[in-house]
């Protein structure tokens, strides 16, 4: 809300620049002509231009978001400029000369004529004097944003910034000189906010650049986006799609193939577009690879694509992170390896791929015939028989004749073991303030700042609760002190937990089960004694009941301080 609020007054303070005062005038002088006429032409000759300057702009966001994944020193430069922009007006002045010239020659030519044109050419010079005011706080706007990688986030962020412009117009347009006269009064003002908005940016440069910043953005994430997206689709009463396409026949066709836009990066394969698939059959792989239901799905997509490569059979990966972490390339592709996937892998860092599909799940599989057309979905796990016999049948429309027996059971490893979701009584529970819920502690849920939590002397089942000096962020809790706890009662078979280490160095935890050594309960990260280490940013599995599941006590403390807790996920 604080940023929104900051790129709203952003706009407002855009319009108060020395830049807009030439055409100002000449806007309120056609203020009594017919609207439609004369002030409605001149609007949309505004937002053209103003369109423009934020699609160049954005563009400029994107390569410094792209910039990210190889470097961040040219993305920083990129906000260091904006900034030096914002300090300097001599520095933006050489740089924006050209449209301030061009808005004054249209300006001069078109001022006091009437007509639609007229109208719209003068709101076209006004876009072009607008444009410098808007370049250096746009562009923070949407470079930052890019950073972080938020797309709806940038949406917001572009809304609020345009909103904030509009209204100092409107009033101007509705007060007329009056507002105009109060505008000059506050240049002085305005410019002295703008050039503490650069001085600010200049230090955020600096720190990041100094390291200071020790990952920050494991704090952030597109997961709340996607979330804050699914509750506006539920109050416009838009219903969620069906799990699983429903077969009484041939396989229905439920839409075209969207393509893989916008995807930031690949592992196992050069760049893949719709044209480099076509005539093929096409798996398309929602996952993340923190998720324990990708993980346990998995094992199936590698075992199709092995079976059914020569067959004509492709399968694309889109690896779309809930989680900031899951958004480097290094990680992504320890993952890959850890997951012996061999087929091609799309990063899709900023949710294209996802917005392209209008997916809503991880995992999500999508079955796209050898015409480039959807014929086959399917969300979460299971069902594994009934997209195998898809995949056939697509293969068999394509003209394979003799495809054989269909795949074995693939190799699980420990944590790929499917879950009996019959026995399982715990949902996923995450250690953020944003999505949290049963938070024990009575302290209760402090945010945002170093505290000392106790832990309860009961935890009622699927509760949690943090003993020791915690921060609890929006997406994590991040332990400040030795000995920091975290409690859960939990019913199932596995218990596991994102975890990741803010240093990146190794921390090692100790795990107890009802007070007692795991023994052989123990999950596949930890030792019979309960002992473990967090070595990199990924789902670990700390409990494996060897009998039934029952309700269990479970505690992790870590060795030292560092330790970012962000999922609870059972099995």
């Amino acid at each position: 809300m604080l940023v929104l609020l900051l790129a709203y007054f952003g706009g407002v303070l855009t319009i108060l620049s020395p830049c807009i005062l030439p055409v100002l005038p000449f806007v309120f002088a056609r203020a009594d002509r017919p609207f439609l006429a004369n002030g409605l032409p001149m609007l949309l000759g505004m937002a053209a231009t103003f369109a423009l300057v934020a699609t160049l702009t954005a563009v400029a966001g994107e390569w410094a978001g792209a910039a990210n994944s190889a470097g961040r020193g040219l993305a920083l430069a990129v906000m260091g400029l904006f900034a030096l922009m914002l300090l300097l007006p001599r520095l933006a002045a050489p740089l924006t000369r050209p449209l301030v010239a061009l808005g004054e020659r249209l300006n001069a030519r078109h001022e006091g004529r009437g007509g639609l044109v007229a109208s719209l050419v003068l709101g076209v010079a006004t876009g072009l004097l607008w444009a410098p005011c808007a370049g250096p706080i746009l562009g923070l706007v949407l470079t930052g944003a890019a950073l972080s990688g938020a797309s709806v986030q940038t949406a917001f962020l572009l809304f609020a910034y345009a909103a904030g412009a509009a209204t100092s117009l409107a009033l101007a347009l509705l007060v007329g000189g009056r507002v105009f006269a109060a505008m000059k009064r506050g240049l002085g003002a305005g410019e002295t906010l703008r050039r503490l908005l650069g001085l600010l940016v200049l230090g955020g440069v600096g720190a990041i650049a100094l390291g200071l910043d020790t990952r920050v953005l494991a704090t952030l994430s597109a997961g709340q986006t996607f979330q804050l997206e699914n509750r506006l689709a539920r109050l416009l009463g838009m219903d969620a799609p069906e799990l699983t396409t429903e077969i009484d026949g041939p396989l229905p066709v439920e839409g075209g193939f969207p393509g893989l836009p916008g995807a930031t990066g690949w592992i196992n394969s050069p760049p893949l577009a719709a044209a480099d698939l076509a005539g093929k059959v096409v798996l398309v792989d929602f996952w993340t690879y923190s998720c324990i239901n990708c993980i346990r799905a998995v094992p199936y997509v590698r075992a199709w694509y092995e079976r059914y490569a020569d067959d004509g059979f492709v399968v694309v990966g889109v690896h779309t992170p809930e989680f900031a972490f899951e958004r480097r390339r290094a990680n992504l592709e320890r993952a890959v390896v850890d997951a012996r996937i061999a087929y091609p892998v799309a990063l899709d860092n900023d949710w294209s791929i996802w917005r392209a599909f209008d997916n809503r799940y991880w995992p999500a599989h999508y079955l796209i015939d050898a015409r480039g057309r959807i014929r086959y979905h399917h969300f979460g796990e299971g069902s594994y028989d009934k997209t195998e016999a898809a995949i056939r049948a697509l293969l068999a429309e394509a003209g394979t004749a003799d495809l054989g027996a269909r795949t074995r059971a693939p190799e699980l490893s420990a944590t790929e073991r499917q879950a009996d979701f019959a026995l399982v009584d715990s949902p996923e529970t995450y250690l953020g303030s944003r999505r949290t819920e049963n938070f024990a502690s009575p302290e209760g849920l402090v945010t945002g700042a170093p505290a000392a939590f106790t832990l309860p002397a009961e935890l009622a089942l699927n509760h949690w609760a943090l003993g020791g000096r915690w921060t609890i962020a929006p997406r994590r809790s991040v332990a400040q002190a030795r000995a920091a706890t975290i409690a859960f009662t939990f019913k199932a078979r596995d218990l596991n937990l994102v975890l990741g280490s803010t240093d990146g160095r190794p921390i090692g935890f100790t795990v107890r089960i009802d007070g007692a050594r795991p023994g052989a309960d123990a999950g596949v990260d930890t030792d019979a004694d309960g002992r473990g280490e967090v070595r990199e940013e990924r789902l670990y599995q700390l409990v494996r009941q060897a009998g039934a599941p029952r309700a269990r006590h479970f505690t992790i403390t870590f060795d030292r301080p560092g330790a970012a807790a962000y999922a609870f996920t059972f099995g």
